[in-house]
C-alpha cells in the first residue's frame, strides 16, 4: 500500500534522501561560491587601487587640480580599506558559521516544503527542485507567468492603482485565458482603479483550466504614452487597436480602450434574469454560513442594481459528510433565509463532486469521509486512468447501478441526496423561492469525464486521457465489444498519448489517426455512450425527486483542440464531436427527454485571443459555443450560460451580451439566464461594480447612458 501511495503521489522515501543530499551538496557548493567570491572582490579591489594609481601617475586625471585629485584618492581609500586589501570585508569565523547554520535550516524546511507539495499531488516538482522551483510553481498556479531566466510578470496588462489619489494608470491590453480582456474603461474620466480580469484568472474558475496568456510588454516609449487620466480632465486621444495583438504595434498604445470599442444597443431586448453565484466557501465543513454579516453587505449591494439571484453550491461532502443518510442542512437553511428576506430567486447546485483539486478552488470540500472509507479498500469507485491512477474528484459512472456504497447503489445515494433536500426545504419551493436546481453530473459539476486533472500534472492544452479503466468501467466496455463480435476491442486504446500531449504527436488523433478507424468509431461511440447513459439515467431521478420544479445540466466548454480534425479534448472529455460528426446531439436529445435545461460555461471567451495565445493549440471558443447553443436551441431546450473566467471588464461583458442576445436572430432566441462567477471583493471594487452594474442593466433590456457607438 505504502509503495502504491508513492508511486501515486511521485516521491519515494529514496527521493526524500535524495532531496536532503542534494540540500547539502547545495550547501556546501554555496559556501564555496561565497568564499571564491571574496577572494575575486579583493582581486578587483586590489585591480582598480592600482588603475587609480596608474591613471594618476600617467596624468590620467591631469585635469583636477592635487587638492581634488588627493580627496578622490582618498574617497577610494576609504571604500576598499587599507592596501592590503579587503581586510573590511574579511567576517568573523563565528559569523561565518551562524550563516552556514541558518542557510542548513533554510534548505531543510525547503526540504520539507518541496515533501509536501509533492505528496499532496498537486504541483509537477522534480526530485532536486529547489526553494526557486516552488516559488514558480506557486506563482504560475495564482496566474503569473514564470519564464525560464526567472523573469516573472503578471499574466496579462493591467491597470496599476496610484497610491493616495483616484487618478487610474491605464495600461494597454487586448482581450482572452486565459486569454484577455481588454482593462474596463474609465467612466466620467475618473476610477477608483481595477485590476484586470487575467490577473484572477485561476481564482474561482469551476471548469477546465487554461493558463493564462503572456502580457505585453510596453517599450518605455510605450509607457510614456500611457494615459493619466484624474478630475476635470479630457481623456487624451489614442489610436485604437482592436481584437489584436500589441506584439507588432509600433505607433501608440491603446488606452481605455474598451470605451472606444463598439456597442450594441440592447434597450427594448428581451429581458435576461442574471444571477451571482456565492463565493465556495460560504458553508464551511461544519455546515455553518460563514461571515454572515459580511454576506449581508454584500448581497444588499447587489439587490441594489437590481440582480436577480444567487446561486450556491449545495456539496454532498458536507451535508452527508459522516455517515450514510445522515443530513445536515443547518447551514444552507440560514443562508436561504437570509436570500429569501432580500427577495432573490435561488439557483442551487447539487454538487456530487469534490473541491479543491482544479485551478481556481479557493476552498476544500473532498467527497464524504464514509465514501473515501470506502475507496481505500476499493479504489476502483473512483475514475482510473490508464497508468492505474485514481481520481477521487467524483465517482465512476461504472458503478451508478453497482451497489458498492454501504449497499446502496450511486443512483440510489444522488436520489436519497436530492429528496431529502427537497423535503428538507418544501416551504420554499413551494413558494417559488428556489427557481432552478442544477444537478452535478460530473467532475466540477458537469456533465464530463475528469480527462483533464491538474493533479495528475494535465496543463492546458493538453489533450487530456480518457477516463474507463476502473474495473467497472472495464467490464461495460467488454460487454459491449462481445455484442459487437469484437471482443478483442475490450479495451481502451493504446496510443492515445498523455494528459499534455497534442493531437499530432498522437497514432489515435492525428489527421488520419485511428479515432476515424473501425475499432476508435465503437470505442468512442461506447464511451460517449456512457456520458449519455449517465447523464440520462441522474436526471430523470432528479425530475422525479424534484417534480414541478426547474432542473438543469451544465456542459463543459472544451474548445482547445476545436479546430483540428479530430478534436482530441472533447473526445477525452466523452463528446464524441469530431469534425465528421455532431457529438452534442445525443447529449440534447437526453436532456430534452428529461425536459431539464441546459447551462453552457465559458460565454465569455474569444477565439481570437486563444490564438495570441496558444497559437498551436487551434482553440476556438466562440465556434463551439455557437454549436451546443444551436444544438440546445434546434430541439426546443432553454440555454443557459455562465462565465468561465471572473469577468471585470467592458469587452468580456459584451461577448457574454452577444451570446446571451444573439444579433438578428430571426427566431428571437436567447438565454433563459446567466450566471455571473462570483460574488468576490473583486467584484464588489468601484470601477469593476460600475461595468458589472451597467451589463446588468443591458442583460434586462434597459438602456445605458454612455453607449459607445
Amino acid at each position: 500500500m505504502a509503495s502504491d501511495m508513492q508511486r501515486l503521489v511521485g516521491t519515494s522515501e529514496d527521493d526524500e534522501e535524495g532531496m536532503e543530499m542534494d540540500v547539502k551538496e547545495e550547501d556546501d557548493d554555496e559556501e564555496e561560491e561565497e568564499e571564491e567570491e571574496e577572494e575575486e572582490e579583493n582581486r578587483g579591489e586590489h585591480r582598480n587601487a592600482s588603475g587609480i594609481a596608474e591613471i594618476d601617475g600617467g596624468n590620467g586625471i591631469a585635469s583636477i587640480d592635487g587638492d581634488n585629485r588627493f580627496q578622490q584618492y582618498q574617497h577610494f581609500q576609504d571604500q576598499v580599506g587599507t592596501p592590503g586589501g579587503g581586510t573590511r570585508r574579511c567576517r568573523p569565523l563565528e559569523e561565518k558559521e551562524r550563516t552556514k547554520l541558518r542557510e542548513r535550516r533554510r534548505r531543510a524546511i525547503t526540504a520539507r516544503i518541496l515533501a509536501g507539495l509533492r505528496r499532496h499531488g498537486n504541483y509537477n516538482l522534480r526530485v532536486r527542485a529547489d526553494i526557486n522551483d516552488v516559488i514558480a510553481a506557486l506563482a504560475r498556479e495564482a496566474g503569473w507567468v514564470v519564464l525560464p531566466d526567472g523573469t516573472t510578470f503578471p499574466s496579462r496588462s493591467q491597470g496599476q492603482k496610484l497610491a493616495g489619489g483616484n487618478s487610474t494608470v491605464v495600461t494597454s491590453s487586448s482581450s482572452h485565458v486565459l486569454p484577455q480582456q481588454t482593462p474596463s474603461a474609465s467612466l466620467g474620466g475618473v476610477a477608483s482603479g481595477y485590476r484586470s480580469s487575467v490577473e484572477y484568472n485561476a481564482c474561482q474558475m469551476k471548469g477546465v483550466f487554461m493558463p493564462a496568456p503572456s502580457p505585453y510588454d510596453l517599450s518605455t516609449s510605450s509607457r510614456s504614452q500611457t494615459s493619466m487620466v484624474g478630475d476635470g480632465e479630457e481623456p487624451r486621444d489614442h489610436d485604437p487597436l482592436i481584437g489584436g495583438s500589441m506584439h507588432n504595434v509600433e505607433a501608440k498604445q491603446i488606452v481605455n480602450m474598451a470605451a472606444r470599442l463598439p456597442e450594441r444597443d440592447m434597450a427594448g431586448t428581451p429581458y435576461v434574469p442574471v444571477y451571482v453565484m456565492l463565493p465556495l466557501g460560504v458553508i464551511n465543513m461544519k455546515c455553518e454560513l460563514v461571515d454572515p454579516d459580511g454576506l449581508l453587505k454584500q448581497l444588499n449591494v447587489l439587490k441594489s442594481v437590481n440582480v436577480d439571484g444567487v446561486m450556491v453550491d449545495c456539496w454532498w461532502g458536507i451535508v452527508e459528510a459522516h455517515a450514510p443518510q445522515e443530513y445536515y442542512w443547518n447551514g444552507y437553511r440560514r443562508l436561504f433565509q437570509m436570500v429569501r428576506e432580500l427577495k432573490f430567486k435561488l439557483q442551487v447546485v447539487m454538487s456530487f463532486h469534490e473541491c479543491g483539486g482544479n485551478f481556481g478552488d479557493d476552498v476544500c470540500v473532498p467527497l464524504p469521509h464514509w465514501v473515501a472509507e470506502i475507496g481505500r479498500s476499493n479504489p476502483d469507485i473512483f475514475f482510473t486512468d490508464r497508468a492505474g491512477r485514481h481520481n477521487p474528484e467524483c465517482l465512476s459512472w461504472g458503478i451508478d447501478k453497482e451497489r458498492v456504497l454501504r449497499g446502496r447503489t450511486a443512483l440510489e445515494v444522488y436520489f436519497d441526496f436530492m429528496r431529502s433536500f427537497r423535503v428538507e426545504f418544501d416551504d420554499y419551493f413551494a413558494e417559488g423561492f428556489i427557481s432552478t436546481i442544477e444537478v452535478g453530473l460530473g467532475p466540477c459539476g458537469e456533465l464530463r469525464y475528469p480527462s483533464c486533472p491538474v493533479k495528475h500534472g494535465w496543463r492546458y492544452p493538453g489533450i487530456g486521457e480518457f477516463q474507463c479503466y476502473d474495473q467497472y468501467m472495464s467490464k461495460s466496455i467488454r460487454k459491449a465489444a462481445e455484442a459487437r463480435g469484437h471482443s478483442i476491442w475490450a479495451r481502451g486504446p493504446d496510443n492515445a498519448g498523455t494528459y499534455n500531449s497534442q493531437p499530432q504527436e498522437t497514432g489515435f488523433f492525428c489527421d488520419g489517426g485511428d479515432y476515424d478507424g473501425f475499432y476508435g468509431r465503437f470505442f468512442l461511440s461506447w464511451y460517449s455512450q456512457v456520458l449519455v447513459d449517465h447523464g440520462n439515467r441522474v436526471l430523470s431521478l432528479a425530475k422525479l425527486a424534484f417534480e414541478g420544479s426547474q432542473v438543469s445540466a451544465k456542459l463543459s466548454g472544451i474548445y482547445w483542440w476545436y479546430k483540428t480534425a479530430s478534436h482530441a479534448a472533447e473526445l477525452t472529455a466523452g463528446y464524441y464531436n469530431p469534425c465528421n460528426r455532431d457529438g452534442y446531439a445525443a447529449i440534447m436529445a437526453m436532456l430534452k427527454r428529461n425536459k431539464v435545461s441546459l447551462n453552457i460555461a465559458c460565454a465569455d471567451l474569444h477565439t481570437l485571443n486563444q490564438h495570441d495565445v496558444f497559437t498551436e493549440a487551434y482553440a476556438d471558443p466562440e465556434g463551439l459555443v455557437w454549436q451546443v447553443l444551436n444544438a440546445g436551441w434546434d430541439v426546443g431546450l432553454p440555454v443557459a450560460g455562465e462565465n468561465a473566467l471572473p469577468c471585470l471588464d467592458r469587452v468580456s461583458y459584451n461577448k457574454v451580451l452577444d451570446n446571451a442576445k444573439p444579433i438578428n436572430d430571426p427566431d428571437g432566441r436567447h438565454f433563459s439566464s446567466f450566471t455571473y462567477l462570483r460574488l468576490s471583493p473583486l467584484l464588489m471594487e468601484q470601477q469593476n461594480f460600475i461595468e458589472f452594474e451597467r451589463f446588468v442593466k443591458r442583460m434586462h433590456g434597459e438602456a445605458v447612458l454612455d453607449l459607445q457607438v
